[in-house]
Parts: structure tokens; C-alpha cells; sequence
């Protein structure tokens, strides 16, 4: 399992990407980015935070 590290800045920005598995490219499909938008708003109820940017492309994405 990986031992990711956690900044617990309140109010800091943050750049990270995420690589979908083996490279796929899930992202390619409309209907994946609607899930994904889905997704991001779920989280956002019970944690709040805000995207600046976001750069999706068909097998990861980056996001501040």
C-alpha cells in the first residue's frame, strides 16, 4: 500500500495527478467524465474545497 504524505495546510493550494490504471483511457468516454464530475461533487458535500483547474485527458488527469 502506498504511504502517501498529507499537507494539512488550512487554505493551501495543492497540484496533483492521477494515472487511471495500467493507462487506460477511461477518460476517453463522455459518460467516464460525467462520473468523474459526479464524483468530485459527492466528495465536496462532506469535505469541502475548491478546483481551480482542472486538465483531464484520456488516461490521467492533473488538478490545482
Amino acid at each position: 500500500m502506498s504511504n502517501y504524505r498529507r499537507a494539512k495546510i488550512t487554505g493551501g493550494n495543492f497540484f496533483f495527478t492521477v494515472v487511471t490504471h495500467d493507462r487506460t483511457p477511461y477518460f476517453a468516454d463522455e459518460s467516464a467524465i460525467q462520473i468523474l464530475r459526479a464524483a468530485f461533487s459527492k466528495v465536496k458535500t462532506g469535505r469541502p474545497f475548491e478546483i481551480e483547474a482542472i486538465v483531464v485527458v484520456p488516461d490521467h488527469l492533473h488538478c490545482i
